[in-house]
């Protein structure tokens, strides 16, 4: 399956912004968001299992970024609300893993090719 992430921009500190990763089939598998910002690691931000029934977040986002996904459209959306700058960062979308909440980058074979979120102060 590839997957193709978007929805990401500019936007200032307290703004929303929504992320769509859409799949190029059908996927039964859990999915989830990870960030990258420069210079560091790859970071988990959320999981939701494949009926979108659980979700799971980081502590960092917790409250404030929202996963869902429709099964129907094959896409997962990532809704963030109350951005703060440190939040700038790649956000890249991925499924694949086999158990959950899935945190870990190489617990996902799939990526798709990221999208930027850049949150000004």
């Amino acid at each position: 399956v590839q997957l193709q992430a978007s929805g990401g921009g500019l936007v200032q500190a307290g703004g929303s912004l929504r992320l769509s990763c859409a799949a190029s089939g059908r996927t039964i598998s859990d999915m989830g968001w990870f960030r990258q910002a420069p210079g560091k690691g790859r970071e988990f931000v959320s999981t939701i299992r494949w009926s979108g029934r659980d979700t799971y977040y980081a502590d960092s986002v917790k409250g404030r970024f929202t996963t869902s996904r429709d099964n129907a459209k094959n896409t997962m959306y990532l809704q963030m609300n109350s951005l703060k700058p440190e939040d700038t960062a790649v956000y890249y979308c991925a499924t694949g893993s086999r158990f959950f909440p899935a945190t870990s980058p190489r617990d996902y074979d799939s990526w798709g090719q990221g999208t930027q979120v850049t949150v000004s102060s």
